[in-house]
């Protein structure tokens, strides 16, 4: 071939390209109430997960199988904590590039919600909690402090989803301005800004929405001409009468039920919620029945792994547990289930269902039972890191700490006299407190108690080991979520002064010396004691805290998340099996109650279990 034609041949690939690019669209025809894609009339059905609540390495494994279900879509949250941990420092955006693009390789278009904030039963609704240490900062609100940070963030963000557009050849056909605006405040001018910086750095390549509850009170606050206004709700009622109070706020365009709930969240303390599949199912075929586009929340719901569950209420608190399951079609291991399989049967009345075989649960493995082989006192290890000191206490926040335990240290030898109980006041803390005195265990303080004082013995030192148990995601109280001891520590009535501070999130007990060989007496409270697995053939499994009360798990150095084990309703942790290998080392970090020296063992699975 000449050099000429091959010139020719390249130039017409290229143009053939351009063309098919420029016939690339996603966009609203308000004429018909329709979407169209590729100028033909598309409806969407979404199925909702979270890349930051999966082992990316099963994150093919669960689009293959939401796609299997009929699903032409999924939908994310995009967590700005996740992203930006600690202010300027950014990651995982390339996590998040090849989530997407994954999505695509399995014929899945996506929808991004893109925040601010998200919610999702996600640690302080996606914020960083760095934006804490500004006592002034407005969340959620047209303050100049707060939206200065989150153009910031946004411009970021938005640079890197750009080239990921549907319309620049890639799967994004719409973004999620804020989230459920409508259920906190009613600042339009917010909105509209907001929608102005989204705008600024995608343009028109992409369909920009508003989401919220289906009702007056929500959308009225929610909902702005500017951006497309969907709705959300569950099983029950006429789903067509429903869609009627979107129509109220958005005259013209598809309906569009952006977050239909295939189960529910929990609570530490309360029962595991579960939803029917029949009903879920003969629900989804209404909607479906009327031509609306719909997202399923959630599809998978996946783990809150490390400390990363969010709140509720914030008096009293109700945190989330570790396992953020939902009763979802696919379970948090992504098993499908019978749920699943409804949901299934009633899309393939709609869309033909992708070839392919149908999916299957994951091999699972029971371990069985693994005693103690080491023991560590956490005070000593926190005693050896490099303190904040101050007058007064300070926050979380205040002393970088994101996640996890502060140790606050004070000398008490001059308010103690010997067989005297002093009493100890915390006059505001957020949210569970273990008093100490000279290392001996007083007594633990939660903030939803209605008492906020505690009886202790004479010492030297003062300890108070404070934890966060998650920062609120949804609520008034969002605003007010710092955590740590957050006013004046009272003994006898006098004022506490001159503390040092100590973070600890567990990534202290690994490279640390202070393990010992023995169990004997199981030294004391709080405890780590490391446990070896080793196995031949590695599987997903579930690990079984019977014998133990409450803390967290590293497995091989990552934080599996939290248990709470007498209180429920999750009973057992996943862990996937990239997590695991042949030798495995196990730290289960006890803050409650140490088991006898036999009961010392824990137990791997192959089933979870919640109440």
């Amino acid at each position: 071939m000449s050099k000429l034609l091959i010139l020719f041949f390249l130039l017409a690939v290229c143009f053939i390209q351009y063309e098919a690019m420029q016939q690339k669209s996603f966009v609203i025809d308000y004429d018909h109430d329709q979407f169209l894609k590729d100028g033909k009339p598309f409806r969407y059905i979404s199925g909702g997960i979270h890349y930051f609540r999966v082992p990316e390495e099963y994150w093919e494994d669960r689009l293959y199988k939401i796609r299997k279900s009929g699903c032409n879509a999924i939908q994310t949250y995009i967590p700005w904590n996740w992203h930006e941990p600690y202010e300027g420092q950014y990651q995982n955006f390339n996590k998040l590039v090849n989530f997407i693009k994954l999505a695509q390789k399995h014929d899945l278009l996506v929808i991004l919600r893109g925040g601010p904030y998200v919610c999702g039963e996600w640690e302080f609704g996606g914020f960083p909690y760095w934006l804490l240490k500004n006592s002034s900062i407005k969340l959620r609100t047209s303050d100049k402090v707060f939206l200065t940070y989150v153009e910031t963030w946004l411009s970021k963000l938005l640079t890197v989803l750009r080239p990921l557009l549907y319309a620049n050849g890639g799967p994004v056909i719409m973004l999620q301005v804020e989230n459920e605006y409508g259920s906190y405040g009613c600042d339009h001018n917010y909105v509209n800004m907001l929608g102005s910086m989204f705008k600024k750095y995608v343009g028109d390549d992409v369909i920009l929405f508003t989401t919220d509850g289906a009702g007056d009170g929500f959308l009225k606050c929610g909902a702005v001409d500017s951006l497309y206004t969907t709705v959300d709700f569950g099983a029950g009622g006429d789903p067509a009468k429903t869609f009627l109070i979107q129509r109220k706020y958005q005259s013209h365009g598809p309906y569009v039920n952006s977050e239909y709930y295939t189960g529910w969240l929990d609570h530490w303390g309360e029962h595991h919620q579960t939803r029917g599949s029949a009903q879920i199912a003969e629900y989804v075929d209404k909607i479906l029945a009327t031509n609306a586009s719909l997202n399923m929340y959630m599809f998978e719901g996946g783990t809150n792994f490390g400390f990363m569950n969010g709140a509720n209420g914030g008096n009293p608190i109700q945190p989330q547990p570790t396992s953020y399951d939902y009763d979802a079609p696919l379970s948090e291991a992504g098993d499908p289930t019978e749920k699943y399989f409804a949901i299934q049967k009633v899309i393939s009345k709609y869309v033909a269902i992708p070839e392919g075989p149908q999916p299957t649960a994951t091999v699972k493995m029971a371990y069985g039972k693994v005693n103690g082989k080491k023991v560590a006192s956490v005070l000593d290890i926190i005693d050896k890191l490099t303190p904040v000191v101050a007058v007064n206490p300070l926050s979380f926040e205040d002393i970088d700490v994101p996640y996890g335990y502060v140790l606050y240290t004070t000398n008490i030898a001059s308010h103690s006299l010997d067989d005297v109980k002093l009493n100890l006041t915390l006059t505001k803390y957020h949210d569970r407190a273990h008093i100490f005195t000279d290392k001996n265990l007083q007594g633990i303080m939660q903030m939803n108690e209605p008492s906020h004082s505690i009886n202790i013995s004479a010492g030297t030192v003062l300890d108070i080991l404070v934890e966060n148990q998650g920062r609120i995601n949804y609520g008034s109280y969002l605003a007010d979520t710092k955590k740590g001891l957050l006013a004046d520590v009272l003994l006898d009535g006098s004022k506490l002064e001159n503390w040092s501070m100590r973070g600890f999130n567990g990534t202290e007990l690994l490279t640390n010396e202070l393990f010992e060989n023995r169990l004997t007496n199981m030294t004391s409270l709080p405890a780590a004691v490391m446990f070896t697995l080793t196995i031949d053939e590695i599987h997903d499994t579930y690990l079984k805290l019977d014998m133990w009360t409450k803390g967290f798990v590293l497995l091989n150095g990552v934080n599996l998340g939290r248990y709470w084990t007498p209180v429920g309703p999750q009973k057992t942790l996943y862990v996937p099996k990239f997590y695991l290998k042949s030798n495995n080392t196990v730290i289960v970090c006890e803050t409650d109650k140490l088991p006898t020296l036999e009961d010392s063992y824990i137990d791997f699975v192959d089933a979870p279990i919640f109440t």
